[in-house]
């Protein structure tokens, strides 16, 4: 398999999820403004969870343009890292329908420091495949970053399972902003 077709797959892939993520948006009862403020926990849900995908996939689409070669693993891991972000649709329902509950919290959060964790072993993999690439922890993200947001989210699923629930929703959120930060300073965003 080469770049090319992996990365269509990826696209296809994220695009399908994130289009899944709006059809569990309920409709508020009555609609009015009040109807829909009584949804809006379901909202930053949804909107984390859209703009988090759209971020890995912006990170990817970027990086992935030095790509020359790739391996099985770099399939697998991709495939791995997938089979994570296909169960976004269903954790964002359940931290959308019970947010202040801590196993929903805890399990969007999980899954969300899974795919964290495979997109660092899936630029480490890209870094040894392709030296020219010069890739760190999170290809062209520096370390200090990639560490700061893994820690981050590491903290809000402590507080979330302990004291806190709302808390792996809200680190996910300060880690997004950090990494979005990151990425976009001192970077032109390349869509062709």
């Amino acid at each position: 398999m080469n770049n090319e077709r992996l990365t269509a797959f990826e696209d296809a892939i994220l695009a399908i999820i994130m289009t899944i993520l709006v059809l569990d948006l309920s409709k508020p009862n009555p609609v009015s403004w009040a109807g829909l403020w009584a949804l809006h926990a379901s909202f930053f849900a949804y909107a984390l969870s859209f703009f988090w995908i759209g971020l890995m996939w912006m990170s990817h689409h970027n990086s992935w343009q030095a790509v020359r070669a790739i391996n099985m693993t770099t399939v697998l891991l991709t495939l791995v890292l997938l089979f994570f972000a296909s169960l976004f649709p269903y954790t964002t329902s359940l931290v959308a329908d019970s947010f202040d509950n801590a196993t929903a919290q805890a399990l969007y959060g999980i899954i969300i420091i899974a795919i964290s964790l495979l997109n660092v072993a899936l630029s480490l993999n890209l870094g040894r495949l392709n030296p020219r690439a010069k890739f760190g922890l999170l290809y062209k993200t520096p370390t200090w970053v990639v560490l700061l947001d893994l820690g981050i989210k590491l903290i809000g699923l402590i507080l979330a399972i302990t004291i806190y629930p709302q808390a792996m929703i809200y680190s996910i959120f300060i880690a997004g902003l950090v990494l979005s930060i990151s990425m976009t300073t001192n970077r032109q965003v390349k869509l062709n």
